[in-house]
């Protein structure tokens, strides 16, 4: 039987937000203290020419020495844990912000494969706008991003008119897909000014979610260790 004490983590992950940020976020909201090693960005592996997943995202090679080859990376207590959402649920239940019922996780769970598809969608699209791959960016806009914007976002700004008055997408407590989209809808504002316009509710209950005490707090943080989108 595995302790209660909370586990030693160690995080591997790029100079960056990416897909680690949820995860640090956690930790930090946690109070939960933990060692990261961050790789440069020269690091990043290149593209593998003229091949994509069988989704159409695009395909990058593997990281050597972690269990699927990629990072982030989480290790508790040496034990060695891999994929994103993986992480998050982990991170989440260890942490509080899994929801406050199996009901709850169940539909956080939901809206974040929801999530997941759209951001499968649009995966080339943010290769162009973080510069991992070359393309022209307001034709990938309108060609990929609006569309799967439009097949998504509706049941999100659905979801935020019935739920998002208190600031959160699911239940009454913030929890990790809360994070997800915010982190999200924080990324395509940057990139993509006005992109989410025509989505009020989503954007006002973000607002709430960023605006909480400890994730300025960590905003601060982030933004003094120069881990940019």
């Amino acid at each position: 039987m595995e302790s209660m004490r909370m586990p030693s983590f160690k995080l591997t992950s790029f100079k960056g937000r990416g897909r680690a940020e949820v995860a640090r976020e956690m930790l930090f909201l946690g109070n939960v203290p933990y060692q990261e090693k961050r790789l440069a960005m020269d690091h990043w592996p290149s593209l593998r020419p003229g091949k994509t997943s069988s989704s159409g995202c695009v395909d990058y090679q593997i990281i050597p020495g972690t269990p699927s080859g990629n990072v982030p990376e989480l290790e508790a207590n040496g034990k060695k844990l891999t994929q994103s959402f993986a992480i998050y649920r982990y991170l989440a239940q260890e942490l509080g912000f899994a929801g406050s019922s199996h009901f709850e996780a169940a539909q956080i769970d939901s809206l974040a494969e929801l999530h997941r598809e759209y951001e499968e969608e649009i995966d080339s699209l943010m290769a162009v706008l973080f510069g991992f791959s070359d393309g022209d960016k307001e034709e990938m806009i309108k060609a990929i991003g609006e569309p799967a914007r439009d097949k998504y976002f509706p049941i999100l700004e659905d979801i935020a008119k019935k739920s998002g008055s208190a600031g959160h997408f699911i239940g009454g407590s913030l929890t990790w897909v809360d994070l997800l989209i915010a982190e999200h809808v924080s990324i395509m504002d940057h990139h993509c000014p006005g992109f989410l316009a025509y989505y009020p509710h989503v954007l006002k209950t973000t607002r709430k979610i960023l605006d909480t005490p400890r994730l300025r707090e960590w905003a601060k943080k982030r933004a003094e260790n120069n881990l940019r989108i």
